[in-house]
């Protein structure tokens, strides 16, 4: 089952890139000193970016689970 592993472990890279993207963006946010309006809809915005990341990086690592358990 390595065809499930390594692809499952790119999925879970990507994902983990994902986070500390959005986290890197959220700091850049409140450094910036804008209003909590302003900050709220900038966080909006990266709080859909890190559940997409985190969604991907949960496949991934389903998919890595599953590739040791068969294999």
């Amino acid at each position: 089952m390595n065809w499930l592993v390594i692809p499952g472990a790119f999925l879970a890279l990507l994902g983990l890139a994902g986070i500390v993207l959005s986290a890197l963006k959220v700091l850049k946010a409140r450094r910036a000193g804008l209003d909590d309006d302003a900050l709220r809809e900038k966080l909006r915005g990266v709080m859909l970016l890190n559940m997409g990341a985190l969604f991907v990086s949960v496949i991934g690592l389903m998919a890595v689970i599953l590739g040791v358990f068969l294999g």
